[in-house]
């Protein structure tokens, strides 16, 4: 190890040299923030601070000499992977930020971005090279220079955006042992400030940041329909609907962005066609309140007007998208139930002979009958007094059902306000809007989350603006926990507690007891490193138990099994004396 380490510095110290000995054939330096004067600088204060002020100079400056101290600096940086203070000064800060520039190219940066991607060092500096490569390959004229490793650059990125939590976890947030962390790491989190709990939101800000980045470098070859046979792989599809982004990273589309790009191609949607389980994640995106939802829906769309997809994906999307067909206006998007009905009618006559599941046709009948034959009567015969009459004859109604559930027979309750909803004209949105809330409640209380989700998930389609019905977002919140989908819970239950803030008008908010219970939950099954930890955690007894000696020791072995069913959730099945 002494002979390696005298090897490296001695490499470091002849390139540097080489570099100084370089400059020394000009004139005399009089640049007085000269990179390599500021290397030759005895005092160990200054030539610290001399150097940081040229990592913060460099990048706004347009100078030949940028080519030389790029190689030096890369050169320093690959050799001395342990030495903290170039890292701390800002030097992998100054290459983001000179990345755009052809110059970096043209100093031969790629090679040593490629040696850093594929592990050379640690996660972090993974970070500083997918972000780099990212830059690069999203100008056309630096992305030949990418491209030139096409296949493996993909390849490495997909296996970085898949395991960079696991990595993170195992490496440094999983190591509870302040002194076994690296003290690189640590320095370089937080510069020794803020102690174990700031290491660790840093860490987790970073470690969002690799997985969006290698997602962004992959969008970079997705658009350009470059190596969709790798990144159209089932395993990797199926993963990218995990990758939420997080709250930290709360501006990036993640996963879905991604799977968004993908559905603009043929071969993509061919290959997200064929997964149910992609589908069924869109789906639940394009019904959820998060702000990608019109990113799910524009997946779905894209895959049903395809007809090579179409009837791959319209028995599962039909299901979902009917929830939708109300909705107005999502955001800056027009017309939103408009262009789903009109996805999902496109052929309406063709679809009763290629579609045999009946619950499917049955919803699509529904959608007709409703956008088509109802709209067309009510505006042939409905007059506004007529309406009116509508309006209270619904009103006595929902009142016999508010009766009935005050007197707990849910039921009851729920039949009058579905043969109130069926007498209430489509003009009339808000008496819709709170019929449906209402029936969401009693498919509550009767344990039917799908039922719940889809009722509640139509008043919001009606509220005005969308999603913001503060009842049906706590109760599909309540109904998304039953069926575990955490992170749509989540969402909605947020979007609750900001419409309870947005009406409050005391001086001291009070968030409800139970939507800060619900939050406290859901953020623990979303938090970033949570499947990472359960992972670590299986890991872990599989190998406890592949170290039990035979039948020797079966009390460990039943221990083992208790801790291992908790980590999945299951309620120990082995009983005690």
């Amino acid at each position: 190890m002494g002979s390696l380490k005298k090897e490296r510095l001695t490499s470091t110290s002849n390139t540097a040299n080489s570099n100084t000995a370089n400059m020394n054939k000009k004139q005399s330096c009089t640049n007085p923030g000269c990179f390599f004067c500021s290397m030759k600088e005895q005092n160990l204060s200054l030539r610290r601070a001399g150097i940081g002020s040229c990592f913060k100079e460099m990048p706004v400056k347009d100078s030949q000499e940028h080519v030389l101290v790029l190689s030096g600096l890369w050169n320093i940086a690959m050799t001395q992977p342990d030495d903290p203070e170039f890292p701390s000064l800002g030097i992998f800060d100054c290459m983001a930020r000179l990345i755009q520039k052809e110059k970096a190219v043209e100093s031969g940066v790629i090679p040593p971005l490629m040696e850093l991607l594929r592990g050379k060092i640690s996660w972090v500096e993974q970070r500083v090279a997918v972000r780099a490569l990212g830059h690069l390959a999203s100008y056309e004229r630096t992305f030949a220079a990418v491209a030139a490793y096409e296949r493996e650059v993909v390849q490495l990125t997909i296996k970085l955006a898949s395991t960079c939590l696991d990595a993170v976890f195992a490496n440094f947030v999983g190591v509870k042992d302040v002194e076994k962390r690296l003290k690189y790491h640590s320095n370089l989190l937080t510069r020794g400030v803020g102690g174990l709990d700031m290491e660790n939101r840093k860490a987790e800000e970073w470690a969002s940041q690799i997985q969006c980045w290698s997602l962004y470098l992959l969008n970079c070859f997705a658009c350009k329909e470059r190596c969709l046979d790798l990144i159209c792989r089932q395993e990797f599809l199926k993963y990218l609907c995990g990758m939420c982004g997080g709250l930290v990273n709360h501006s990036s589309p993640a996963g879905v962005g991604l799977i968004r790009i993908l559905c603009y191609s043929k071969n993509g949607r061919k290959s997200i066609a064929e997964s149910k389980e992609v589908i069924n994640n869109i789906c639940n995106l394009s019904r959820s309140s998060d702000d990608w939802q019109y990113m799910g829906i524009d997946c779905l769309l894209l895959l049903l007007k395809d007809q090579d997809t179409r009837y791959k994906v319209i028995e599962i999307t039909t299901l979902f998208l009917v929830d939708l067909v109300e909705l107005k206006s999502l955001g800056d998007r027009l017309n939103v139930g408009e262009a789903i009905t009109k996805a999902l009618l496109l052929d309406y006559k063709q679809i009763k002979l290629k579609v045999k599941n009946k619950n499917v046709l049955n919803v699509l009948q529904e959608m007709w009958n409703l956008k088509v034959e109802r709209r067309r009567r009510e505006k042939l015969m409905l007059s506004e007094e007529k309406a009116e009459e509508r309006r209270v004859l619904v009103g006595l109604i929902k009142q016999q059902g508010n009766h009935m559930f005050w007197l707990g027979n849910i039921e009851e309750a729920l039949v009058k306000y579905t043969e109130a909803l069926a007498m209430c004209p489509l003009r009339l949105r808000k008496e819709r809007m709170v019929l449906h809330s209402n029936r969401a409640q009693c498919h509550l209380l009767l344990r039917d989350p799908d039922a719940a989700i889809s009722d509640s998930t139509r008043a919001l389609c009606l509220s005005n603006p969308a999603n913001s019905h503060s009842k049906s977002l706590w109760r599909r919140s309540q109904a998304y926990d039953m069926k575990g989908l955490a992170k749509e819970s989540l969402m909605d239950c947020i979007m609750f507690i900001n419409g309870c803030i947005r009406t409050e008008t005391s001086k001291h908010l009070k968030i409800p007891y139970f939507a800060a219970r619900m939050i406290s939950k859901q953020t623990e099954a979303t938090w970033l490193f949570a499947g990472a930890k359960s992972r670590a955690s299986i890991s872990q007894v599989d190998q406890a138990v592949q170290e039990l000696d035979g039948d020797h020791d079966l009390q460990k072995y039943e221990e083992i099994m208790k801790i291992r069913m908790k980590k999945k959730g299951f309620i120990s099945l082995v009983c005690q004396p």
